[in-house]
């Protein structure tokens, strides 16, 4: 079964220096029937605008992937990390017993970035905090896992059986993801249109499947998220 989630039905966060979109409910937006998919508990599409940001705040008990779409993402956070991230790079937050943390746009241009949050498999967990400087080139036409549990081998490990993937297709190119019996995934289409077993979707869209293999064909050059987890 699969599902396409039009962008433009999405829950909306607009004030001046942040654009966001909303896929489940979060602050401003809320909706009874649109929660979490799973474990996927949070995804926000956020633009922020230049030596703006998020302020210092709390989290706990949250696996928290930061995906760069354009620009520069700046974390500072309490366990005494500041790192500056771009296009395509990612950071990775177990929240666990408590943590606080800035997100900050110190660059010229906007910024966009996908932000997400999973629950863990169980709460407790000592802080941590990581990041991957992918190679651009290691998404193109094949998906590239970026975060796993630990009985995998990507690059970065969250407490939770959940598998992240992108993925960058060239125009008239097409490639297959398999959601097994058990399984669900939520795709986000980036940027670009496709069309996936015969849904269109365009730049911002997403795709529920459960137990549902999928098909994409990219109708112009697209850029994917997938994350694939156990059934709800």
């Amino acid at each position: 079964m699969i599902r396409k989630i039009d962008h433009k039905n999405m829950g909306r966060g607009q004030h001046g220096w942040l654009d966001s979109h909303f896929h489940f409910s979060f602050a401003e937006y809320y909706n009874t029937k649109n929660i979490n998919f799973g474990v996927l508990r949070v995804l926000n599409d956020d633009i922020v605008q230049p030596n703006r940001g998020f302020d210092l705040h709390p989290h706990q008990n949250m696996e928290i992937i930061s995906y760069v779409v354009d620009g520069e993402l700046t974390h500072q956070d309490s366990m005494g990390n500041k790192h500056t991230l771009k296009r395509g790079e990612v950071q990775y937050m177990s929240a666990g017993t408590g943590v606080y943390h800035s997100e900050y746009n110190l660059g010229d241009e906007n910024l966009r970035f996908l932000q997400i949050w999973i629950f863990p498999d169980k709460e407790g967990y000592t802080p941590n905090y990581g990041d991957f400087r992918f190679e651009w080139e290691a998404r193109k036409n094949k998906w590239m896992e970026i975060a796993s549990n630990e009985d995998d081998d990507a690059p970065i490990t969250i407490h939770q059986d959940v598998h992240v993937y992108a993925l960058e297709l060239e125009a008239g190119k097409d490639i297959d993801f398999t959601v097994a019996n058990g399984r669900q995934a939520y795709l986000i289409q980036i940027e670009g249109n496709s069309l996936i077993n015969d849904q269109s979707l365009e730049t911002r869209d997403a795709l529920e499947s459960v137990e549902e293999d999928l098909h994409i064909k990219a109708e112009s050059t697209s850029h994917f998220l997938i994350i694939e987890m156990a059934k709800e």
